[in-house]
């Protein structure tokens, strides 16, 4: 009963710091520093749930096996994601390791884990952002995301170095498991979009991986991060990652409870997290300046270094096996930071449009292949954004003999449409690099095809201010939608499920008119 409490609790505490612009973790971590102090007359302590650390420990094997699922190599065998993340790695813990030694007197074995610790950027809130901005799939959000996986690659490696642990003879049978890897994929495919596909998630990262790793002497964590990676190529991985998401979370705050439950943090503890704070923008200006070195513009270089300007669960959770004793220094450290990363990424695009004239002269003059201005060529007419309604709209223009080139936002679409032999290139719409770059001197027409609505409402704006004056087209799933798009220039707007029941009555009609 107590521990359904806890989790009320931490309800409560989340939707305030939602509430007010802070990720909800803030006020889980919270619920659980003042469950801490209120202890004694509760009745609470750390080691009085034993299901606390149960859902603790199996949020961190679903969030390693929804990482794992993203492991595709064609996303991190780039020199801007493993080398930005192995050099920022070794920087970082370089610089932050003597200021640990000598401001806090901790040994250097616990120093250098710190600074480890410390050099991780957080995956749950970056992914988060960048989802709510829906950038995951823009340049700069695969080159964070990549760098954020082999992040947690390393941790892995660090924990289970320092945690010492030996596994036995059987622990060989490990290199067997990618002969698995059609069974799990058959099994993937007969699970279905529902409650199968949930469980068949569950099990392999909390059972099969988790479970059967432990009992052969190997990280628990290791293993529910290799069934994810094996799953990786499927096509149905997002979804399946996907469908994990929210029951993750739910288990990550049991996590992030039991670290507040421990104790409240001392006057050490808040001094160690405030002198770590300070060294926050030299995390984020390192990042700035590695992904220069690797030949990105100044503007995805920006935007990726905000979304890692900050600090990790992940930290924590190398602490809570490797380094208790600097738990809770660590767990208020990495809150503290949240409260800056947050603000700072819902103001990242309107900050680097202030910072622009500064940061582009930093520029490499090579620029990266993905980052290349973009000609249109001969087109007439050009498609923005790839998915179900952008390909009928193509297909349809195309049969009437029109020139047609498109445009999309995801690399994994671009792919698809060149497969299917479609004219199309990677772009992402909200980029004001690529608008300045753009060069579609004989197009007449441009029809938006987005999914989101803010994506068309910049498209369009974007499109007069460049001096585009030829028909603009879009569709949108609400009236008040239409109304802005065409208020920011558009020609056209139609409602995507008014066209839709109109075709099909159009449908009926053809069909019934023989008999009239």
């Amino acid at each position: 009963m107590i521990e359904a409490s806890w989790i009320a609790f931490a309800f409560v505490l989340g939707l305030v710091a939602r509430s007010i612009g802070l990720p909800p973790l803030i006020g889980y971590l919270g619920a659980g520093f003042a469950l801490a102090a209120a202890g004694e007359r509760i009745g609470v302590g750390p080691d009085d749930s034993e299901i606390l650390q149960h859902l603790a420990h199996l949020g961190v094997l679903l969030l390693l096996f929804t990482v794992g699922l993203k492991l595709k190599l064609s996303n991190l065998a780039r020199r801007e994601v493993i080398g930005g993340s192995l050099l920022h790695f070794a920087i970082s813990s370089l610089l932050v390791l003597p200021a640990v030694v000598f401001i806090f007197d901790a040994s250097w074995r616990d120093s250098l884990l710190i600074a480890v610790a410390l050099s991780f950027s957080s995956t749950v809130l970056a992914a988060k952002v960048l989802e709510g901005k829906r950038e995951l799939k823009a340049f700069h959000g695969r080159v964070a995301i990549g760098v954020l996986i082999i992040q947690d690659l390393i941790a892995l490696v660090v924990m289970s170095l320092a945690a010492g642990q030996v596994p036995s003879p059987w622990a060989l049978l490990v290199f067997l498991l990618p002969l698995l890897r059609p069974l799990l994929f058959r099994l993937l495919d007969h699970s279905g979009h529902e409650e199968l596909l949930v469980l068949l998630g569950l099990m392999l990262a909390l059972v099969v991986g988790g479970v059967g790793f432990e009992s052969v002497g190997l990280s628990s964590e290791l293993g529910a991060l290799a069934f994810g990676a094996m799953l990786a190529k499927h096509k149905r991985a997002t979804e399946l990652s996907n469908s994990l998401w929210a029951i993750k979370e739910v288990f990550l705050v049991g996590f992030f409870l039991q670290i507040g439950i421990r104790g409240l943090p001392d006057s050490d503890a808040m001094i160690f997290a405030a002198v770590v704070a300070l060294l926050l923008p030299l995390k984020g200006v390192l990042f700035f300046f590695l992904f220069l070195g690797f030949r990105l513009r100044a503007r995805s270089a920006f935007l990726s270094a905000t979304s890692l300007t900050n600090y990790s669960e992940f930290g924590l959770i190398v602490a809570s096996v490797v380094l208790p004793q600097w738990l809770t220094p660590l767990a208020v450290a990495v809150a503290l930071s949240f409260v800056v990363s947050a603000q700072l990424n819902r103001l990242s695009h309107p900050l680097y449009d202030r910072l622009a004239r500064r940061l582009i002269p930093l520029e490499r003059n090579i620029r990266h292949p993905d980052e290349q201005p973009v000609s249109l060529g001969a087109a007439q007419i050009l498609v923005m954004g790839m998915g179900r309604t952008g390909r009928a709209a193509y297909d349809h223009l195309q049969g009437k003999g029109f020139r047609l080139v498109s445009l999309d936002s995801d690399p994994v679409m671009v792919q698809r449409n060149l497969t299917e032999g479609r004219n199309i290139f990677f772009a992402d719409a909200e980029d004001q690099m690529f608008w300045q770059t753009l060069e579609m001197n004989q197009v007449k027409a441009v029809v938006l095809a987005m999914n989101d609505a803010e994506a068309k409402i910049i498209s369009t704006t974007k499109l007069r201010d460049i001096g585009f004056t030829g028909l603009i087209v879009s569709h949108a799933m609400y009236e008040d939608i239409a109304e802005r798009i065409q208020a920011a220039g558009a020609d056209r707007t139609y409602l995507t499920m008014t066209e839709a029941g109109t075709g099909l009555a159009e449908n009926v009609a053809r069909e019934l008119q023989p008999d009239a």
